[in-house]
């Protein structure tokens, strides 16, 4: 059962699939097409257009934990617990055409790189970055001290920042033999973003904070008095005021900070309650601050300008584990913790002309 409870009807059920046990990721191409992954192996594949699902890798004995579309939609990789990075072709057909990495190193993190055909993918405590066209690997990057627990480029996609135990190092994608920016941490660093608009970096450390730079500079603020580990950091693509909103999702709880004037004044924050049970996803719709988290409890939640709850689902049979907005705006999907796919799209319920 999945349902959605009318405080106010943003969204409504269009579609609902099956995969064979916990959507492990979701990802949407520009091209229209969701890719969905489980930890039994599979890779789904369902077009917007068309509404067709098609099973492009079958369960195995191993799960795909990551997996994300090129910048223009025209290639696919997903990897996990095998150890290798499997790339397909979506067009002119769908096609395998390439894997790489390490057998039975298991790769929990991928990115590719925001305007070329390089795709970065954590190798135990390394990074290794290939050029998918050229079919050769470009760089190899250590860490080091720990496993690789987290990457993102930045939105130029002339730096890659890499998180593990003890901070984050930033790589000049240009320079990739230079020595990387070294910002430390008071312990591991769990999950790094940059803003949309490459001014902030955000990194949340496993001593319950989140620490916030401008890109450039070395003194960062620190956001404090979470009660348990952030695994989760979000921004808008829009402003709100004069930054981005940053979203951090910790237990139950959201907290949202938002950039005041003066730097002096540092970020103002707020908490949205709402869900019982642990939130496994958050983030914004593109191009608003419309902000959707889902969790352990089965719930999706819409919160209005990330302040105010719009929508919330009725209870389900299964706990949710991922949340992926199309580029539009107008389709979320969700997956499940037992496999669940769903679709859902804006409503138009109630509107007319005048």
């Amino acid at each position: 059962m999945f349902g959605l409870t009318n405080l106010s009807t943003l969204f409504e059920l269009h579609w609902t699939g099956q995969l064979s046990d916990y959507v492990t990721d979701l990802a949407w191409s520009n091209r229209d097409y969701l890719a969905a992954s489980s930890g039994a192996g599979e890779v789904l594949l369902w077009n917007l257009k068309t509404e067709e699902p098609r099973l492009i890798l079958s369960p195995q004995e191993t799960s795909i934990d990551c997996l994300e579309f090129s910048h223009d939609g025209q290639f696919l990789a997903a990897a996990g617990q095998e150890g290798k990075v499997k790339i397909w072709t979506i067009k002119p057909h769908l096609e395998l055409i390439d894997s790489w990495g390490k057998q039975g190193q298991w790769i929990d993190h991928l990115a590719w790189h925001p305007t070329k055909h390089q795709l970065a993918f954590s190798l135990g405590r390394y990074v290794q970055i290939v050029d998918v066209l050229a079919e050769e690997i470009i760089a190899t990057l250590p860490f080091e001290t720990s496993s690789v627990l987290g990457m993102s480029w930045h939105p130029s996609g002339e730096n890659l920042a890499v998180a593990g135990n003890g901070g984050v190092k930033i790589w000049n994608a240009n320079q990739w033999e230079d020595d990387p920016i070294v910002v430390e941490m008071a312990a591991a660093c769990m999950a790094i973003a940059w803003s949309k608009d490459g001014e902030y970096l955000a990194a949340s450390c496993l001593d319950n904070t989140v620490l916030v730079w401008r890109w450039q500079e070395e003194i960062p603020w620190r956001m404090t008095g979470f009660g348990g580990k952030i695994r989760h950091l979000t921004w808008s693509n829009i402003t709100s005021g004069i930054a981005p909103l940053l979203a951090v999702a910790c237990l139950e709880e959201i907290v949202v900070w938002k950039k005041e004037k003066n730097d002096e004044e540092g970020w103002l924050s707020w908490g949205l309650i709402g869900h019982e049970n642990t939130i496994t996803d958050i983030t914004f719709q593109p191009n608003s601050l419309l902000l959707g988290s889902v969790g352990e409890d089965g719930q999706l939640l819409l919160w209005q300008k990330a302040k105010q709850l719009s929508q919330r689902s009725q209870e389900t049979l299964e706990g949710f584990s991922k949340l992926e907005w199309h580029s539009s705006g107008q389709t979320l999907a969700i997956g499940g913790q037992k496999g669940g796919l769903f679709i859902l799209k804006k409503s138009y319920r109630g509107r007319g002309f005048g």
